[in-house]
């Protein structure tokens, strides 16, 4: 409520003028068409901050596209406490010249790409090795990058408690051979995780105890954080509906 006890307003003036007084004194507000209207501010700049031309989409509809991007390792020194704990990695364990893909420094975090058959064993260097003590793994992710002949990636964020730092270890499967070992055996929380990251994408964890899907029915067919997976046009389970593909769903804009 305004000070004279009628509720402010706020409205887009035919000509689009902005008005502070309100309409009919009303002590409302009036905006430019511009200010209300779809795409506005990307529209005229060409493109928002992730290269889409008609507003923040991050969907991929409108047209994102990922640049692509070397797949170097990052040269030393790499600065902080990463030459310390890739020297304390390398110093720990003898298959590192042969198993370590590269190892990457990228926004103030390090991440070292291994091959599929050495992830359980780098995941016991990282936790019993004195100098590294990565107690904790703090989640098993799954990615899908399709431009990739080994597109299926798993994601694993390690944790030191002792050292406070914090360490990711990437390895790449394909579809054909989807296959990586489990780290349960090393790490008990990976349990749960590694079951999300067969789930949504599909990964196999070879040696984990019971490999059952956790967030979609047992029955269910297809893996659904693949990025080929059909975005809706599936029957629902359970309640006989269907969820449309997004172009034909309802628009609220």
């Amino acid at each position: 409520m305004s000070e004279s006890g009628v509720e402010g307003k706020i409205t887009v003036s035919p000509g689009g003028e902005h008005d502070p007084t309100g309409a009919a004194g009303t002590g409302g507000t009036h905006l430019t068409p511009s200010a209300v209207s779809p795409g506005g501010l990307a529209a005229r700049h060409g493109s928002d901050m992730f290269g889409a031309a008609n507003g923040s989409d991050t969907t991929g509809f409108g047209g994102l596209v990922e640049k692509p991007v070397a797949k170097l390792s990052t040269p030393k020194p790499y600065g902080g406490w990463f030459d310390e704990a890739t020297d304390a990695l390398e110093a720990a364990w003898p298959g590192f010249a042969d198993n370590v893909l590269r190892v990457v420094v990228d926004r103030g975090e390090l991440t070292v790409y291994v091959k599929p058959a050495a992830v359980l064993e780098i995941a016991r260097v990282l936790r019993d090795e004195p100098n590294l003590r990565f107690e904790l793994l703090s989640s098993v992710s799954g990615v899908d990058y399709p431009a990739d002949d080994a597109r299926l990636h798993a994601v694993y964020h390690f944790t030191s408690l002792t050292y406070r730092r914090r360490l990711r270890v990437e390895a790449a499967v394909t579809f054909e051979d989807p296959h990586l070992p489990s780290v349960c055996s090393v790490y008990p929380t990976a349990d749960f995780q590694e079951r999300e990251a067969w789930d949504m994408f599909g990964i196999v964890f070879d040696g984990h105890p019971a490999l059952t899907r956790i967030l979609m029915p047992d029955d269910w067919d297809g893996h659904p954080q693949r990025k080929d997976y059909p975005l809706g046009g599936i029957p629902v389970e359970y309640k006989g509906a269907s969820i449309p593909p997004p172009d034909e769903r309802r628009s609220y804009s």
